[in-house]
């Protein structure tokens, strides 16, 4: 694991982002761990959320002309990245939608730069992907190209079938997808943390019922 990713792990962590206990998904599953991007709420944390995301961004040398975050949790993430790429020399245009069509005044549903190019989506996790699917839907019917999705944190979690919510994005949608650090990145940094240790097992038990492969 890299330093990078070790300190992201830690950040979470120390902001309560990242939680250990017992949590219902989505899908129903009691899981021993928790990511809540939302718990990101003060401009410190969410500063230093930014140059993580810019971090992973610049390091995959993806190509990508403007930044795209959809409603809701990824209207603070999206500016939050475009401010962080921006202070690393590459500033970019963004954009962020709303949930409903707004009639009067400028109307539409796009807030922001005009979707145009290449468009990298910016989210804080994938779980059943349907957030990135109305991302995707919604770049194209503006005449925009959604090249990639950026996130926080992969769970590398099966969906319905053998495949993680992730894997299902890159080889359906056909999008890359670059995460700040994955459930592997995690198991290493609880192997490092005695005081972890129970986490550690409980996270492992969790995987071994529900953990798709990273590199299928």
């Amino acid at each position: 694991m890299s330093e990078f990713r070790k300190q992201f792990i830690s950040f979470c962590i120390d902001c309560g982002v990242l939680r250990f206990g017992r949590f219902k998904t989505k899908a129903g599953r009691m899981s021993p761990y928790f990511f809540n991007a939302g718990l990101f709420n003060d401009g410190a944390m969410l500063g230093r959320l930014g140059q993580f995301y810019a971090n992973a961004i610049l390091a995959t040398d993806h190509p990508f002309d403007m930044l795209f975050g959809p409603a809701y949790k990824g209207i603070p993430l999206v500016a939050s990245v475009a401010i962080a790429l921006a202070q690393a020399g590459r500033n970019v245009p963004y954009s962020f939608n709303r949930k409903e069509t707004k009639d009067h005044g400028e109307g539409g549903r796009v807030i922001g730069a005009p979707l145009a190019g290449r468009v990298l989506i910016v989210d804080d996790v994938i779980s059943a992907g349907t957030s990135v699917r109305e991302s995707v839907a919604l770049i194209r019917a503006e005449g925009a190209i959604p090249c990639g999705v950026a996130i926080a944190l992969d769970r590398l979690e099966r969906g319905t079938g053998e495949r993680s919510a992730v894997q299902e994005v890159r080889d359906t949608i056909g999008l890359p997808v670059v995460a700040i650090a994955d459930l592997d990145d995690l198991v290493q940094f609880l192997g490092a943390k005695p005081d972890l240790a129970q986490q550690l097992i409980e996270i492992e038990r969790y995987r071994q019922l529900y953990g798709a492969d990273a590199h299928v």
